[in-house]
């Protein structure tokens, strides 16, 4: 059955008035039924009866009257009867005054703070604003003057959302201050938040108590908000600086104001403002802090003295402050938790610059003696893992303890781990959780080395998103979600607002596990829209639908016509089963009785009423509680009239079907069908029932018939779609016969639609479309209902509540990149069918946004070679390819340059004609279509553009390129220019020998290949490259190195003692470089196996000592290059034999050699030029005896504690490395070498390019 219309039951509504301060009104409602309950509301609150509000109902009439009204009373009022709520207002307007009153001294004006010159503004609804409290005092009142004094007009804040913003205040300790805001409502949307924070972070709301409460009011004449914060007993540690947030909807302001908590005033007190004066710093003998005060203007010059505040607050100078307090000590010995507290001992306010200094005198302390190794000041790691603390120790066997935030950490199970590796001591932290970020320290005796370990929690992702849900007024809403991690903090939203603990009268935050739960006990119209959860690693949106209470009639009262003595049932049914209501007879509530029976199971309500009188024949309703309508029906008493009848009376039908066709009776299926036929005859007549040809039963089967004397009963329990049709009543008797017909038609709700079709996707919305039922049910199809629900949810959420008369829908508000499903059911008079099918799973998508910076990357006479980049915005759809289109100049038919999609981002587009100007545009294509094109501004004409040819030498090849005999030669030489250009080698200035030298070349470079290196291909290279009359060249300088040759000759030349001197000759052949060495060797001529004297000795004679006494050696040399040893040694020809002891030998005289000498250098430094970004060496050599100590200087400054030059020395051969030098590394480098006898040094300039 159609739901019923819901029609006003006020015929007459009460109308907002206006009346004097003490006057009395009244509202008058009248109603379309006596009886009903009306409840009366002033400013959403239910009026009780009092003095001063009077209540009456009489009938239809209901009254409401104010006495003696008040400004309060205006406010806005309502009347409510069931569902239907009617508004008005009351204003009341004060009597105007004769004379103009003078103003009031007791409005004191504001108090400003001591820290501010400038009095507080006054409220903008011209009253004086509350003063502000400071010191535990009252604001004192203004002298006469001042009181009757115009008062300024308050300051306006073009910009911001602030009428009067808090002003910096000084209090002592104990004492209560208020600071003031106040916001102008009235281009403002909704209630603005205000948030209260100290310093950065801290949150004022959560610290509501004891000491601190909030406030807040709203001035409907004015429509200006004031929040005020009060500070109770307050104390030191309240001091600093606070900040003020304001936002509503898209709007946000902010102000900072500062708070100063002073001690208690003495007799002996100084003025703290007094003791600071400005001074420069004079010596050492008294410290000095520098504190710099910022505030609107810039930054004051000089220095602040605090020697004024170190001295005795008393009278007694024996127990007075030594001025000579040595803060930076005291400091520097205080743990971190102390230094708040000297901080305000000694009167420093910038304690944060102080800290900051007090870390770089840290950082510049010596070295420590017991440690080698310190830790580094921080380590982070992430929650769960695994870190290691190492420090290392002077002594092997020092003895260490580890502490944590100042506490001694003690062995206790597998937590920590205490190591000990040689000079090594380590801590070890398993499974890192919050708790363990803290400070640690290592504590060896007096000395200390400390770390600060922050431990960062991974990211928590929503495993179970929230899902949308729609419900009615006052019922119960659950939103749940499930994070990756237990006790994981995660904020709620609702429309990009965030849900703070002081809505907790309406909102509940519960956690149980990893889920998170948002409650909403009842619902309101105002809790519908967005609620998003948020934790630091991903976010969900659902979204809550509300909708108001709408009560079904699943089954309306029917009229009942009876006799006496009968019982009358009247009942019906609706959707909801916590409904009530009451019974009325013509407009009087029905009271139950032993005869009169009202019954609620469940939907169904009914009226029984036993032993029918005619005094219960009227109008009957039943009347929902909460509900402004009714159902209603009557009953109709028929009284039994006995008349003489004669005998022999033929039998007659007395048929009503009481419907709108006549002879038709239509019936619900699934209902019972019971139709009395009242029947006539004397004598009784017999009854005979029939649906066409077949006869029905009179007892058996769900179709069946009842007679008795006066009537006969036609029964169908639960009516089906084949019990529908013509059936025939037949009677008769003796006297004759009568016959009627009745027309039997079932109706139901009808069959579900076909699956839906969706068309149109869009980036929010789709196009449902869809075909009728095949079969409506018996009725017209009134209309249609829709769902959606998500691919993975079980929960469908109704799209509309008034029906769709079309077969085609638009569904909006989704969220683009989730998957969805549709359904549609059907709805004709009797109901709703079952669902259809879900539609195939769809996704919301768009296109994506245009790709970006079309360039032109290359062009010829037939090609052009196109870049771009992607979109900056692709969404859920993702993307496919791209497509590239050109148009000719002076066209507008743009021509597909590629056959299908291209993944890159960039293209060569072939076979274009040549000379033409085309334009070019790029569109990128997804899911949901292309996207609007990338366009070139200018046309591009299609012909090859000669580039100069340029040679791109490697940085390796603009020095010698160096290899050995046997390795391969490869060199890639890239270049550029257009058209190709043509590539030439020579060698020593000709041409290269093919056979031995292979030649490559490509568009970008060439490549000269050697298979196998040899001596006679070492030399001058040259390559050159022509387009036209232009040309580059650049030249390359190989060298092919092999392994020396064995010295030429070697001779004995002198024998003494164990000492044998030997001397040789170069060898011939060098291997194409340097000599880098020699090795000499001896053998005994008994065993002759050799054995190694001299590596890598640089000279060609040597002495050879230590040799034993009569044996008989021989000698030989290898010469050495960078490729090695030579193949073969050069042997002495004759031996040198050691003499044994006690024969004579007489040495010859000689004159002692003088073999010590001063630094001299026989390779000095060269100039170099070199690319920047690459490492650059610096060598020469030197020879001195003792051994020079050699110092590197740059522009005559020391290198030796600089990092980025490393310094090394190997036979004499002084080496410096220049590690990745820039431009600032250029300038003259000077080595210097000293002994006993002297100092040497040369010099060189280094340059440093910029590569092109």
């Amino acid at each position: 059955m159609p739901e019923p219309v819901k029609k006003s039951v006020f015929t007459k509504k009460p109308k907002s008035e206006e009346v004097s301060v003490g006057a009395t009104v009244t509202f008058v409602a009248e109603t379309d039924k006596p009886g009903l309950k009306v409840k009366w509301q002033r400013d959403n609150v239910d009026i009780a009866a009092n003095e001063r509000f009077a209540i009456k109902s009489e009938g239809k009439q209901h009254s409401l009257t104010i006495s003696n009204a008040i400004v309060e009373d205006e406010v806005v009022y309502a009347i409510i009867v069931g569902t239907s709520k009617v508004k008005f207002e009351l204003k009341v307007k004060e009597q105007e005054k004769t004379e103009e009153a003078p103003a009031p001294a007791s409005d004191p004006a504001p108090a400003a703070p001591e820290a501010s010159e400038t009095p507080a503004p006054p409220a903008a609804d011209g009253s004086a604003p509350p003063p502000t409290e400071a010191a535990g005092g009252e604001a004192k009142p203004p002298e006469p003057s001042e009181a009757t004094a115009t008062q300024p007009e308050p300051p306006k804040d073009e910009i911001g959302l602030f009428l009067e913003r808090p002003k910096d205040g000084e209090v002592t300790v104990g004492a209560n201050i208020k600071f003031t805001v106040r916001i102008a409502g009235a281009n403002l949307i909704k209630k603005p938040v205000v948030k209260w924070f100290k310093g950065k972070w801290m949150d004022l709301t959560s610290k509501v108590g004891k000491h601190l409460q909030l406030q807040e009011s709203y001035d409907r004449n004015t429509k200006i908000y004031t929040f005020e914060i009060q500070i109770i007993g307050a104390k030191t540690t309240y001091a600093g600086g606070y900040r003020c947030e304001v936002s509503s909807k898209d709007k946000f302001d902010s102000c900072n104001f500062n708070l100063a908590v002073h001690e208690a005033s003495t007799s002996g007190e100084v003025d703290i403002r007094a003791a600071f004066r400005r001074t420069s710093l004079v010596g050492a003998a008294k410290r000095r802090i520098s504190i710099a005060t910022s505030g609107d203007g810039a930054d004051e010059a000089g220095e602040l003295d605090f020697s004024a505040l170190l001295k005795k607050r008393d009278n007694e100078p024996k127990q007075g402050i030594d001025l000579d307090v040595d803060v930076w000590d005291i400091l520097k010995k205080a743990p971190p938790t102390e230094y708040e507290k000297i901080a305000f001992q000694y009167g420093i306010t910038d304690l944060r610059g102080l800290l900051k200094r007090l870390k770089k005198m840290k950082k510049e302390e010596k070295k420590s003696e017991a440690f080698l190794k310190k830790m580094d000041p921080a380590y982070q790691i992430d929650k769960g893992q695994k870190m290691k603390l190492v420090v290392e120790v002077a002594n092997p066997n020092a003895e260490v303890k580890w502490l944590k935030n100042g506490q001694e950490i003690r062995v206790s199970g597998s937590k920590y781990i205490f190591e000990s590796i040689g000079n090594k001591r380590i801590l070890t932290i398993n499974n890192c959780s919050l708790a363990d970020d803290a400070a640690y320290t290592c504590v060896i005796g007096e000395e200390k080395c400390g770390t600060e370990l922050f431990v960062k929690e991974p990211p928590v992702q929503i495993l179970q998103p929230l899902e949308d849900q729609m419900v009615m007024v006052g019922e119960r809403v659950e939103f749940v979600c499930e994070v990756s991690e237990e006790g994981a903090q995660v904020k709620w939203e609702k429309d990009g607002v965030e849900l703070t603990r002081e809505e907790t009268f309406k909102y509940r935050f519960k956690k149980d596990g990893k889920k998170h739960y948002l409650i909403i006990n009842e619902t309101t119209l105002e809790d519908g829209g967005n609620y998003k959860v948020k934790t630091n690693g991903g976010e969900s949106l659902a979204e809550l639908m509300v909708q108001e209470k709408q009560l079904e009639v699943l089954q309306d009262v029917a009229d009942l016509t009876v006799r006496a003595k009968e019982q009358a049932v009247f009942k019906c049914e609706v959707s909801d089963e916590t409904v009530t209501g009451i019974w009325v007879k013509n407009g009087k509530e029905v009271i139950a009785n032993n005869r009169i029976k009202i019954t609620h199971i469940g939907r169904v309500h009914k009226l029984t009423i036993d032993d029918v009188v005619p005094q219960d024949e009227g109008d009957y309703s039943f009347i929902p509680n909460g509900f402004a309508f009714s159902l209603s029906a009557k009953l109709h008493f028929m009284e039994v009239k006995i008349d003489f009848v004669p005998r022999q009376e033929p039998p007659k039908i007395k048929l009503d079907c009481m419907s709108q066709c006549a002879d038709t009776i239509i019936v619900v299926a699934g209902n019972k069908l019971r139709l009395d036929v009242p029947i006539t005859g004397d004598p009784a007549p017999t009854v005979i029932w029939m649906k066409g040809d077949k006869l029905i039963s009179e007892v058996d089967g769900r179709v069946h018939v009842e007679t008795h004397q006066d009537h006969c009963v036609f029964i169908i329990e639960g009516a089906e779609k084949s019990d529908e049709g013509a059936y025939t009543v037949v009677v008769k008797n003796e006297a004759g016969e009568d016959k009627a017909n009745i027309n039997v038609k079932v109706i139901e709700v009808p069959d579900p639609p076909e699956s839906p079709r969706i068309s149109n996707i869009g980036e929010d919305f789709c196009t449902v479309n869809w075909d009728p039922p095949k079969y409506d049910g018996g009725q017209p199809v009134l209309g249609y209902i829709l769902e959606r629900k998500k691919k993975k949810s079980y929960r469908w959420m109704r799209l509309n509540y008034d029906l769709v008369k079309e077969l085609t829908y638009e569904s909006k508000r989704m969220i683009e990149g989730v998957i969805y499903e549709m359904r549609i059911y059907a709805v004709n008079s009797i109901g709703m069918s079952l669902p259809s099918q879900p539609s195939q799973p769809f996704m919301p998508i768009a296109p994506t946004s245009e790709p970006t910076m079309l360039v032109v990357d290359d062009v010829s006479d037939t090609t052009i070679s196109l870049k771009w980049r992607p979109p900056e915005r692709i969404g859920a759809g993702g993307l496919d390819g791209y497509t590239v289109e050109y148009c000719k100049e002076g066209s507008t038919e743009w021509v597909q340059a590629l056959q299908g999609l291209t993944e890159r981002t960039s293209v060569m587009i072939r076979d274009l004609p040549t000379g033409e100007k085309l334009t070019f545009r790029v569109r990128a294509i997804n899911l949901a279509g292309p996207s609007e094109p990338c366009t070139m501004k200018e046309p591009v004409t299609i012909r090859e553009i000669m580039q100069r040819p340029k040679i791109w030498l490697p940085r390796y090849l603009r020095q010698r390129l160096i290899k050995k005999v046997g390795e391969t030669v490869n060199i890639v030489i890239p270049f550029q220019g257009k058209p190709r250009p043509v590539v030439t080698w020579l060698k020593d200035g000709q041409p290269v020998d093919p056979k031995q030298v292979g030649i490559r070349n490509s568009e970008a470079d060439t490549i000269l290949f050697i298979r196998k290196a040899e001596r006679d291909l070492s030399g001058e290279y040259k390559v050159q490259i022509q387009i036209e009359n232009c040309e580059d060249s650049a030249t390359i300088h190989i060298q092919i190195v092999d392994k020396p040759s064995a010295p030429q000759s070697i001779k004995i030349v002198e024998i003494w003692g164990f000492n044998v001197a030997l001397e040789w000759t170069p060898p011939k052949d060098d291997g194409n470089t340097e000599i880098t060495g020699y090795t000499v060797q001896k053998a005994d001529k008994k065993t002759m196996e050799w054995f190694t004297v001299f590596e890598h000795y640089r000279r060609t004679h040597c002495v050879v000592s230590d040799l034993i006494m009569g044996n008989e050696y021989f000698f030989r040399v290898f010469s050495e290059n960078m490729c090695g040893l030579s193949e073969k040694p050069c042997t002495s020809k004759n031996s040198a034999y050691i003499q044994k002891t006690g024969t004579a030998y007489k040495p010859p005289s000689y004159k002692d050699q003088e073999l010590e000498e001063a630094p001299k250098f026989t390779h000095p430094l060269n100039d170099r030029s070199v690319v920047a970004g690459y490492n650059a060496t610096l060598s020469c050599a030197v020879r001195g005896i003792p051994k020079p100590k050699v110092t590197w200087y740059k522009n005559k400054m020391d290198l030796s504690m600089e990092a980025r030059y490393r310094s090394f020395s190997k036979q004499g051969v002084l080496t410096l490395e220049v590690r990745k030098p820039g431009t600032f590394d250029g300038g003259v480098y000077t080595c210097k070498a000293v002994n006993v006898h002297g100092e040497a040094e040369t010099e060189c300039r280094l340059e440093v390019r910029v590569p092109q």
